[in-house]
């Protein structure tokens, strides 16, 4: 599973998608291509980012929900927390320590 996750966080579209959708879950597909263009100024067809939300939907970051002929996207971060969980260890003596 976690392979899927950093699969789908390498692509910097993908990553553009999250942002979008963690600042307004809930989307269609239209708003979402819309404030692609708009904000970061991607000219992206609608058919890629379908792509690219199959992609992230297959790795448990995008949930989506039918309401009659809409299909929403929502972010899905739990995938996240799991990764993060995985690899911070909790220290009891105080702030972590980096070695050079």
């Amino acid at each position: 599973m976690a392979d899927d996750i950093f699969k789908a966080l390498a692509d910097p579209t993908r990553r553009t998608i999250l942002d979008e959708l963690a600042e307004k879950s809930g989307q269609t597909l239209f708003e979402i291509c819309s404030r692609l263009s708009m904000k970061h100024q991607l000219g992206i067809s609608r058919q890629a980012v379908s792509q690219h939300l199959a992609v992230l939907e297959a790795a448990g970051l995008v949930e989506t929900r039918r309401e009659g002929r809409y299909k929403f996207h929502d972010l899905h971060t739990a995938p996240l927390r799991q990764i993060a969980e995985r690899w911070l260890v909790p220290d009891a003596s105080g702030p972590e320590k980096s070695t050079p």
